[in-house]
C-alpha cells in the first residue's frame, strides 16, 4: 500500500481529481441555474417571487386599444443571494408588451423584462399574453343626469332641471365599444334635500342593457347644479294709492304686469297668505303718463317673492267734473224695533259732483255711486252721522255736506 501511495502517477490523478472537484464548486456558486420545464429551480440558488409587478404596454396610443394585457404579473427570479435578495427588495425590474410594430387582430406576445443583474434567471407568470389591438375612437356627447331618491326630496320641495358644467365629454375607447355606448351620465341623489344642490359627480358610460362601457371619459368628474324650488302659490297683490295727484290730473288707468306673482317658502305660511299687501303708488310723484317698477314687499316667513319687482303702468288725463242728482241715501245698522226718520236732507238724497277723466266719467251710472250712513248701536233719538261713499277707482267725488241728521225713534 505505501509502495502504492508513493507512486508518482498516483498522486498526479489525486491532484488532477481534486483540482476538478474545486473548480466544480466555484462553477455552481457563481453561475445562474436555470428553470425546469415545470417551474422549478433546478440548483440550490436562492430564489425570490415578486408579485404585482405591474407591465407596461407600448404601443401606438394616438391609434389604436389595447386589450388583454394583465396589469400586473409574478416573477420569479433565481441566482446568487446577495444579488436575488437586493433585486426583490429595490423591485426595479420593469416588464413589458412591445406591440409598436403589430397591426390591429389579435396577437399572441411574449412579456418582456429589463432592468436585472445578467446573474439572475427570470420567469415571468404568465410568459406570454393574448392581446387584441383595436381601432381607437374619441367622439363628444352631452352628459345626462339621473336623480336618485327623488321621491325622497323634502315634502313640498321640487328639482328642477339640472345644469351640468361642462355639459358635453370627450369619450375614447375601441370603436366597438364606443358604438355600444347608449347613455352617459351622472348620478345625483336627492334625499331630504330642501334647498339647491351643488354637487361634483363622476361620469359613468352605459350601453343599451346598463353595462358600464370600458372606455376614457375627459373630464371624468363634472359639477352638476339642482336647483330646488320650496312650495308656492300664486297670489294677486294689492296697491294702495298714497298722496294725491297734482291738482286738475284724474288717473284713467293703473294697471299692473304681472297681475300676480308667486310665492316660496313652507307649506304652512303660504297657505294662509291669499294677497301680498304693501305694494304702494306714490300719487304726488306722478304728473304725466308713467310706468313704474316697484318692489313686491316679501311677506313674514316667505322665502321669495317671483318676480321681485312689476310694472305699473299709470295713464292720467285732465280731471273734468259731472254732476248726479238725487243719489239716495242708504242706513244698515239699525236695530230692532227702531224707525229712521232723516231730518236733513229730508228727502234722504244727495246730488253728488264725480271728478275724474271725461272717459270714465261718461261710463259712470247712478247707480254706480252708493251713498250710506252707519247707525250701529244708535238708539233713539237725533243723530249727525258722517256720509260714507262707495264708488268706482279713479273717481273722486264732492258731497254738498259731510254729514246727515237723522231720528230714531221706536217703532
Amino acid at each position: 500500500m505505501d509502495k502504492f501511495m508513493n507512486n508518482y502517477w498516483f498522486m498526479r490523478i489525486v491532484a488532477l481529481l481534486l483540482a476538478l472537484l474545486l473548480f466544480m464548486s466555484v462553477s455552481f456558486e457563481t453561475q445562474p441555474k436555470s428553470f425546469s420545464p415545470l417551474g422549478l429551480a433546478t440548483s440550490n440558488d436562492h430564489v425570490e417571487i415578486m408579485t404585482d409587478i405591474p407591465v407596461a404596454v407600448n404601443y401606438n396610443d394616438d391609434t389604436h386599444v389595447v386589450q388583454g394585457v394583465p396589469q400586473t404579473v409574478t416573477v420569479n427570479i433565481e441566482g446568487p443571494a446577495s444579488v436575488t435578495k437586493t433585486a426583490a427588495l429595490q423591485r426595479d425590474i420593469e416588464v413589458f408588451v412591445d406591440l409598436t410594430n403589430y397591426e390591429i387582430g389579435t396577437h399572441k406576445v411574449e412579456l418582456k423584462y429589463k432592468n436585472i443583474s445578467d446573474k439572475i434567471n427570470v420567469k415571468i407568470e404568465p410568459a406570454e399574453v393574448t392581446v387584441l389591438i383595436k381601432e381607437k375612437v374619441t367622439v363628444e356627447l352631452p352628459v345626462e343626469v339621473e336623480f336618485l331618491n327623488q321621491n325622497k326630496v323634502t315634502d313640498g320641495y321640487i328639482a328642477e332641471q339640472p345644469i351640468v358644467k361642462p355639459n358635453v365629454v370627450k369619450i375614447t375607447g375601441a370603436r366597438d365599444e364606443i358604438e355600444q355606448i347608449a347613455l352617459v351620465k351622472a348620478l345625483i341623489d336627492l334625499s331630504d334635500v330642501d334647498e339647491t344642490v351643488i354637487e361634483e359627480s363622476r361620469v359613468a358610460v352605459y350601453d343599451k342593457n346598463q353595462n358600464t362601457l370600458p372606455v376614457t371619459v375627459e373630464p371624468s368628474v363634472v359639477e352638476v347644479t339642482v336647483p330646488i324650488t320650496s312650495p308656492s302659490k300664486k297670489v294677486p297683490f294689492k296697491i294702495k294709492r298714497e298722496g294725491e295727484l297734482k291738482s286738475g290730473l284724474s288717473i284713467v288707468s293703473l294697471e299692473s304686469t304681472p297681475s300676480e306673482v308667486t310665492i316660496y317658502g313652507p307649506k304652512e305660511v303660504i297657505d294662509g297668505i291669499e294677497f301680498i299687501d304693501g305694494v304702494v303708488v306714490e300719487l304726488d310723484k306722478i304728473t304725466e303718463d308713467t310706468t313704474l317698477e316697484i318692489a313686491i314687499p316679501v311677506p313674514k316667513g316667505v322665502e321669495k317673492v317671483s318676480p321681485e319687482t312689476i310694472s305699473i303702468k299709470v295713464d292720467v288725463e285732465e280731471e273734468e267734473s259731472r254732476k248726479l242728482t238725487n243719489l239716495p241715501i242708504q242706513s244698515f245698522g239699525l236695530g230692532n224695533g227702531l224707525e229712521i226718520e232723516y231730518l236733513d236732507p229730508e228727502t234722504a238724497t244727495l246730488d253728488v259732483d264725480i271728478l275724474g277723466a271725461a272717459g270714465i266719467l261718461e261710463a259712470i251710472r247712478p247707480v254706480d255711486i252708493e251713498l250710506y250712513i252707519n247707525v250701529t248701536n244708535l238708539g233713539a233719538g237725533e243723530h249727525d252721522v258722517p256720509i260714507e261713499v262707495n264708488g268706482p277707482q279713479n273717481v273722486s267725488w264732492n258731497l254738498p255736506q259731510e254729514k246727515v241728521k237723522i231720528l230714531i225713534s221706536e217703532s
